[in-house]
């Protein structure tokens, strides 16, 4: 019997999904795949398993099965455990939120910034999932308050990126909604705000990702591809100001901050990610004026400017294509105006 792991994380390499993967070995006798998967999975209860078997977590052979399924020789067991996030409680709370879409199987909410999308250590009210479980329940009061938790998010996006996130609310979709984030077929574009004057109109930057070696809470890229995870962003330049640029990023994979890292591996950091180094002026001769005009953008837009704009998935019940388009938030409309605005008046002065 060989075995594979692989894990769904999110931008800040948090554990989504486990996606394990067995071959039954060729001496095998037929057996309940209930029973053989749980042999298998350390620490999982029968009624667990058997739960997500009735969603379509687990597959055999590309297909979904039922919990008394007889094993055969050569099967190939693939199995999605949710991981749940570092929180025991989730309190409902009522906030305002923007619902681009909804139906018995999904949500597609445009998230605001400065808003976590689930509770953990330091952030236990105020997320995205604290007003969804209360809508959730101001819809069926028969819904227990950790029915979200156990199936609903297949993604996140960090705190600070505004726009589109999709949460399922069935077991069933969240199955579905996985597999398509695992095998990277989910449409994500996003628009970015970079420092410098992007040389090349369109673009693709392939390099690996991992942790950064000074610092563990950052992640580098490594185009040898000596460490790290394959990844894959194409971009496009929409417009050029002077000393930053707006972009659009296509994911053809998707990592710990992918279009962060490789932004920057190009030499186009995102305007004020701080973390990244890009809250701080990186192109353009610094002089008083210029400082001052700089910092006010600062203020304009106070975070990454990143915005998750289109997403695009497979409907997990009815099949069809479905694709969402954001627009950008305000605090990004502010300060592309400014840079607007000054490339205008320096263009004047000549």
């Amino acid at each position: 019997m060989s075995e594979e792991l692989e894990q769904l994380q999110d931008e800040n390499n948090e554990t989504i999904y486990e996606r394990l993967t067995f071959i039954v070995d060729k001496g095998q006798e037929p057996t309940r795949i209930d029973k053989w998967v749980q042999a298998r999975i350390i620490g999982i209860t029968r009624s667990k398993l058997q739960n997500g078997i009735e969603g379509g977590f687990l597959t055999v052979n590309g297909k979904i099965v039922k919990s008394n399924y007889k094993t055969r020789p050569g099967d190939e067991v693939v199995y999605m455990s949710y991981i749940n996030p570092d929180y025991t409680e989730l309190k409902p709370e009522k906030m305002d939120l923007n619902i681009m879409y909804e139906d018995d199987a999904v949500m597609v909410i445009n998230k605001p910034s400065n808003m976590v999308v689930h509770p953990g250590i330091g952030n236990y009210t105020g997320t995205l999932l604290n007003g969804v479980a209360h809508h959730l329940l101001s819809l069926n009061p028969e819904l227990t308050e950790d029915v979200l938790p156990r199936f609903g998010l297949v993604h996140r996006i960090d705190k600070n990126t505004t726009g589109l996130i999709v949460l399922a609310k069935t077991p069933e979709a969240a199955s579905h909604l996985a597999k398509q984030f695992f095998n990277h077929t989910v449409d994500r574009k996003y628009v970015a705000l970079v420092w410098g004057d992007v040389a090349e109109d369109t673009g693709r930057i392939e390099a690996h990702i991992a942790r950064h070696k000074q610092n563990r809470k950052m992640f580098d890229a490594y185009p040898e591809g000596e460490i790290g995870k394959h990844a894959i962003t194409h971009y496009k330049v929409i417009e050029k100001y002077n000393y930053v640029s707006l972009v659009s990023c296509i994911l053809e994979t998707g990592r710990t901050h992918q279009i962060r890292v490789h932004m920057k591996h190009i030499g186009h950091t995102l305007f004020n990610d701080w973390e990244y180094g890009g809250d701080r002026i990186l192109k353009g001769t610094i002089y008083t004026k210029y400082k001052q005009f700089v910092d006010n953008c600062f203020e304009a837009c106070p975070r990454c400017a990143l915005h998750a704009a289109t997403l695009g998935f497979i409907h997990p019940t009815t099949e069809e294509k479905m694709t969402f388009e954001s627009d950008l938030p305000a605090d990004m409309q502010a300060v592309i105006t400014k840079w607007k605005n000054y490339k205008a008046i320096s263009a004047a002065k000549e």
